[in-house]
């Protein structure tokens, strides 16, 4: 199973809390990726936003690197799940850090192809040059 620390698990579970509180007031919530997922093998790779009450199901951008990353949710446990060659597994990214909101990743990583090559876009550009998806 990945492992999530409790500090990820609070931020997922907050941001999930949040964005409920949000949708009832009819407001936006646009909120930062604080977990990222990735296929040390391969391009996929997820970036969570919010983790659901019931501990298993992520919501954020899901890239299983076909060239189409999309917004939505996925599960954890089918993720930990997934067995590679080598007898490698599906890994955290522990020093993944930013400061941009989802919507930021998801529109670049259209663009790009990939949450993979958009991230050092991402890193390069000036903030005033990032921009929403």
């Amino acid at each position: 199973m990945i492992l999530l620390p409790r500090d990820l698990r609070a931020a997922l579970r907050e941001n999930d809390a949040l964005g409920r509180a949000c949708e009832a007031r009819g407001e936006r919530f646009d909120p930062v990726p604080v977990l990222k997922l990735f296929n040390p093998l391969g391009s996929a790779t997820w970036l969570a936003t919010e983790l659901d009450s019931d501990g298993d199901t992520l919501f954020g951008l899901a890239d299983l690197g076909f060239g189409c990353p999309e917004l939505g949710s996925f599960s954890l446990s089918e993720i930990a799940a997934i067995r590679l060659p080598f007898g490698l597994r599906i890994e955290r990214d522990g020093a993944f850090a930013t400061r941009l909101p989802l919507s930021v990743w998801a529109g670049w990583s259209h663009r790009a192809g990939s949450i993979l090559r958009a991230e050092p876009i991402l890193c390069r550009a000036r903030p005033e040059d990032r921009g929403g998806g």
